[in-house]
């Protein structure tokens, strides 16, 4: 055999550990077939400015590992069988290969990359040693803190940072709350079986999409451990079957959330939306033990819950002693009205909230965090440690520094102007050479809700639209009931010079019944 290229560094030390490495690489990725042969020991060494015993050493720990067959009089082949089963590509599921295509994505092209650089730089400069250990799994202090200032400041919330805990985005969020919730339920159950008092839940076919226990309304009690895990005695246990939750949910809802949600522990209960919000008097019909709320924007109809409701859905959640977990993805960004404050502020003994930077900044970035009553607070945060020791600690610093110098304030106030001017193309746009479309939703977030004519196929639409270079999602798959034709619309991406083109563009091809 020629030359053969094996990268080595000789400052690094560890050479033969490099020259196997090496080779081994060269035979995973086909680069060595095979049966071909190696280099004598000899020639390699002389043509790497090596010792011959480094590359003997290599060699011999190649053939050990099935890499390599050494044979005398044939040399050192690579091993027949050391290429076959390699594991095939992973086929990648079709919903995870739409990211660009959300209606909520920020537009990533405006991520502050020098503010946060400068600030990845400040918080390696400046954070202790052992700041970089493993530490508290509900999150470094300084960003608790900053975060509480924060969120009381801007979404008029009830925090203290000890009942704050930073998680990898709100998809984390939620799934520590349910299982949180589900694995109490479940130890209640269990004590209920082992002969304490109280009584099993009892199955009952629920709507879609899946079963939950029925039983009757418990009362308000003052012996809970934490709010919605009531242990009082002779307590029926609401919801799901044994060890899962009866999780209320806003019907339509993002379908993306309803595998997470179940896998958490979790049986979702839809409960319809209609212009003022989740209907609390269809809530009160499901035995939930807790539901999941958008207050400020709901996705992806974009209704703000009005006033009355909120009350109302405090008065359930104290009622029925379950928890409202209120996901608070895209309130920063409103336009058209006053700014209106979490649902947590007003009951921050029944709320939990959830949120994170991932409209504000990048969703990559996967940091949010949980605000929870004390005791839920506490054991979400063990089940933080259990599950994985905590988020990436520099990042968090960083968004610290982000939060303390102004930067994240006035980065929400640029965006918050931009998108502004895309959501008002794009709403022109439609109003002139669409009128038949219905738009609503608009007065806040990244996206607004289009009711289509009727013959308008959810489908083709949104595959016209990604065409032309519009973020659509179809809201049929996110409905448990049925309901008129829709879609969700980003405009965050859409820069305001293409709003009329790609509306007019839509136009003609659903005009012509085409979508490609």
């Amino acid at each position: 055999m020629g030359d053969l290229y094996v990268p080595l560094d000789h400052e690094r030390g560890g050479v033969a550990a490099q020259v196997a490495s090496g080779l081994r690489e060269a035979v995973c990725s086909g680069r060595l077939a095979p049966g071909d042969r190696l280099p004598s020991s000899r020639d390699l060494a002389a043509d790497l400015g090596v010792s011959r015993g480094v590359v003997v050493e290599a060699y011999e720990q190649l053939v050990a590992e099935g890499f390599l067959v050494s044979r005398v009089g044939s040399g050192t082949r690579v091993a027949p069988a050391a290429t076959r089963g390699r594991p095939a590509t992973a086929e990648i599921p079709e919903s995870y290969c739409h990211y660009q295509s959300r209606a909520t994505s920020p537009d990533l092209s405006h991520f502050p990359r020098e503010r946060w650089l400068a600030a990845l730089r400040h918080a390696l400069n400046t954070i202790p040693s052992d700041a970089l250990d493993y530490g508290d799994p509900a999150g470094v202090p300084e960003l608790r803190e900053e975060l509480a200032g924060y969120l009381r400041r801007v979404r008029a919330a009830d925090v203290d940072p000890a009942n704050l805990i930073i998680v990898g985005g709100v998809a984390q969020g939620l799934s520590l709350v349910i299982h949180v919730l589900a694995e109490r339920d479940r130890r209640l159950g269990t004590a209920d079986r082992c002969g304490r008092p109280g009584t099993p839940a009892t199955a009952d076919r629920g709507a879609r999409p899946g079963t939950s226990g029925t039983a009757a309304r418990p009362g308000t009690s003052g012996t809970a451990a934490w709010p919605g895990t009531s242990g009082t005695a002779g307590r029926r246990r609401q919801g799901g079957r044994h060890g899962r939750i009866g999780l209320a949910v806003e019907d339509p809802t993002s379908q993306r959330q309803i595998p997470l949600l179940r896998r958490a522990g979790a049986d979702p209960l839809p409960v319809p939306v209609d212009g003022r919000g989740l209907d609390v008097a269809a809530l009160r019909d499901h035995p939930a033990r807790a539901v999941l709320v958008t207050p400020a924007h709901q996705y992806p109809t974009g209704v703000v819950l009005s006033p009355g409701r909120r009350a109302a859905l405090v008065e359930w959640a104290r009622e029925a002693d379950a928890i409202v977990l209120e996901d608070d993805y895209d309130a920063e960004f409103r336009y058209d009205r006053d700014p209106v404050g979490c649902l947590q502020g007003l009951a921050p003994d029944r709320v939990v909230l959830v949120g994170s930077v991932s409209k504000a900044l990048a969703p990559g970035l996967r940091l949010g965090w949980v605000v929870a009553p004390p005791a839920l607070a506490g054991a979400i945060r063990l089940a933080r440690g259990e599950f994985d020791l905590g988020s990436p600690v520099v990042e968090q610093y960083a968004l610290a520094a982000f939060l303390r110098d102004g930067g994240y304030d006035r980065h929400l106030r640029r965006m918050r102007r931009e998108y502004r001017r895309r959501r008002d193309a794009l709403v022109r746009a439609l109003a002139e050479h669409l009128p038949e479309v219905r738009v609503r939703g608009i007065e806040a977030g990244l996206h607004v809700h289009l009711d289509l004519p009727a013959g308008w196929e959810e489908e083709r639409v949104v595959a016209a639209g990604r065409e032309l270079g519009l973020a659509m999602e179809a809201v049929g798959p996110m409905r448990f009931a049925p309901g008129r034709p829709a879609v969700a619309a980003g405009f965050s991406r859409l820069p305001v010079h293409r709003a009329a083109e790609a509306v007019r563009g839509l136009k003609a091809r659903m005009s012509g019944g085409i979508a490609d």
